[in-house]
């Protein structure tokens, strides 16, 4: 199935999505966000997927709402934007629960929703060229695209309330610093780098990367009893599995596993 707004596309096992509205900034509009909503599902569904990656086609990764589309709207607005918002987040949500991981490729500005894409991935890689600024409040909106979940996750409630409320610009380097990103490369490298490490997840333990993955998910909200719990329950689940086995017999062995992601 082909897109109009969004190149994807599966190459050994690693899903590789471009938001490809680079005229318009990758901006974020209905059509695109029901696009990505179905590449999500069939990231999740397809146990093909061991890795996937987000980026931006051009010169931004995205810069946000479409105001255009939003203008449009006119007195609509209000459920124009409930319902795009709703649709995205539903990707978001998706893009969190499968087991393969999600690495950001950060390829330039990361405003508005862009900025909150930015924040949902596993693992964010940005180009030194990138920068990153909330901006709702500068239009006075509020945050959306689960930016208000992953940045007071990521940098703490005060450093996320200064983004958000203030909406400082941060570049590449001060974004790592920060921790909304965990790694800085030239321009030229960032593709290079992204499916380096794309593949190195595709070869890893699907399924226990998706147990890590919920377990962290939950680690703000749940107490330190039924976190326990769910740690036990993910490690029996994952020593059940043909990769947890393999994995403890090649251990063992002094031998290097091969994962089949089951």
């Amino acid at each position: 199935m082909s897109y109009e707004f969004i190149n994807f596309e599966i190459t050994n096992r690693v899903a590789l999505i471009t938001l490809n509205r680079p005229d318009e900034a990758n901006s974020i509009h209905e059509p695109l966000v029901r696009e990505l909503d179905d590449i999500s599902l069939r990231c999740y569904r397809d146990s093909a997927v061991r890795a996937a990656i987000l980026t931006g086609a051009g010169k931004m990764f995205c810069g946000g709402g479409d105001l255009k589309a939003f203008i449009d709207q006119g007195d609509e607005v209000s459920d124009y934007v409930d319902q795009t918002a709703t649709i995205l987040h539903h990707a978001i949500s998706r893009f969190s629960k499968m087991s393969a991981p999600l690495i950001m490729a950060i390829n330039g500005v990361a405003a508005g929703g862009g900025f909150s894409l930015a924040l949902a991935g596993d693992y964010v890689i940005s180009s030194d060229t990138a920068k990153f600024i909330a901006a709702y409040t500068a239009s006075g909106l509020s945050p959306d695209g689960s930016s208000t979940y992953h940045l007071a996750k990521h940098i703490g409630l005060l450093r996320a309330k200064e983004l958000l409320l203030t909406n400082r610009l941060l570049n590449a380097e001060e974004a790592c610093q920060w921790g909304l990103v965990n790694k800085v490369v030239p321009a030229s490298q960032l593709m290079k780098e992204a499916m380096t490490l794309a593949e190195r997840f595709a070869d890893g333990p699907t399924k226990a990367f998706g147990v890590t993955k919920n377990l962290l998910n939950t680690a703000f909200s749940e107490s330190l009893e039924t976190q326990l719990d769910s740690e036990s329950l993910g490690i029996a689940e994952t020593m059940g599995s043909r990769d947890g086995r393999h994995g403890i017999v090649s251990f063992s062995k002094k031998k290097t596993p091969k994962f089949q992601g089951e």
